[in-house]
């Protein structure tokens, strides 16, 4: 063990435990508890549990929250297994915003707009609201999503649209505050016609499909976040994806972002792209995509199942679509994706709090 030196068990053996692991190793000493809470370890930790094949899947459900483990993208049956959220909130209010590096961002939809950061493995948790979150969460409306900035700070993004006015704000995990960014000036999009997605982060971007479910119908538009300038861009749809109606889906596959865009021209169709230098790259069409109805929605989760997807549109309608080989074997790599009923995380020790010895 001298030979080899704690720097070097910290680093290559302690990052590879599982993340309860790790947390019982913080309890045996102040060295361990440093060592194993410091943000580069965390980092590389959750690296190495991103590229793992493996992820779980939280699912909340009416009267309780499952977690399921995910292997290769298919849905394990046999490990299900009932968590209890740390603080005293019927999961019927529980509303899960993002995932990121193991972290959950979660809306207590009872109490006006009560933001958290838990970590689902840990069973740590935050609040993060301060007196300006004084409205009820519009799911339609209010979204947001986590990232580190270029000082390693976690930082959570937070936008609302009310009375056709958007603003944005971002809370800092170092210095437990939060403050106001600009948003995007004049925007059309704030107003009470368009519905905002969940966010999803891929290369220092986090992105939104935002789409106008009244007038014109089925438009839709890309906003991306840079977290390195905190500025917000719009981008229009693709012409050539164009399908009216039609609902675009963002997922990160092996750390690229890709879009399920689900739409109804002659028939339903439903095809995966992705993006590559600027452009989007058709890279399959599901087979055999149709609308699930009440029953059947029930009985189903967010994520592949006996080789099926299943995608959510702002209607309301849950498609689902069958995977030939080429297309399991694809989405097997899927590293984040937010559906109707939960959302993919990874087991990691980060933790909702910065850290202090």
């Amino acid at each position: 063990m001298e030979k080899i030196g704690m720097e070097m068990v910290v680093e290559e053996i302690f990052s590879r435990l599982p993340a309860k692991a790790v947390d019982r190793f913080k309890i045996l000493s102040k060295y361990f508890r440093k060592e194993l809470s410091t943000h580069n370890f965390e980092l590389k930790h959750s690296r190495r549990a991103g590229n793992s094949l493996k992820k779980k899947l939280l699912s909340l459900k009416y009267e309780s929250i499952v977690v399921d483990d995910i292997i290769g993208g298919n849905l394990e049956l046999d490990t299900s297994k009932t968590i209890t959220f740390p603080y005293d909130i019927h999961p019927s209010y529980l509303r899960i915003i993002s995932s990121f590096n193991g972290l959950l961002l979660v809306c207590n939809e009872r109490i006006l707009c009560e933001l958290m950061l838990w970590n689902p493995t840990t069973g740590r948790y935050k609040l993060i609201s301060d007196d300006y979150f004084n409205h009820r969460f519009d799911r339609n409306s209010d979204t947001g999503g986590m990232y580190f900035d270029q000082f390693d700070d976690l930082k959570v993004l937070h936008i609302k649209c009310c009375r056709n006015v958007g603003t944005a704000r971002v809370y800092s995990r170092r210095l437990d505050s939060w403050r106001k960014i600009d948003f995007l000036k004049d925007s059309k999009l704030a107003s009470s016609s368009y519905s905002w997605s969940p966010a999803t982060y891929c290369g220092k971007t986090i992105y939104f499909m935002v789409s106008n479910y009244w007038f014109p119908p089925g438009e839709r538009n890309i906003i991306t976040f840079d977290v390195i300038s905190e500025s917000f861009s719009v981008l229009c749809f693709p012409e050539r994806m164009e399908v009216n109606p039609c609902q675009g889906h963002f997922l990160s596959i092996s750390n690229n972002l890709h879009v399920i865009v689900v739409g109804r021209a002659v028939e339903l169709k439903a095809d995966l792209y992705k993006l590559e230098h600027d452009d989007w790259v058709k890279v399959f069409s599901f087979d055999n995509p149709h609308i699930l109805d009440y029953q059947a929605r029930m009985q189903r989760t967010n994520i592949i199942q006996d080789k099926k997807w299943l995608i959510t549109s702002i209607w309301g309608d849950f498609v689902e679509v069958d995977l030939c080989n080429e297309a399991f074997n694809y989405l097997q790599h899927v590293d984040n994706y937010n559906g109707p009923k939960g959302a993919l995380f990874i087991e990691t020790t980060v933790s909702p709090f910065e850290y202090r010895l």
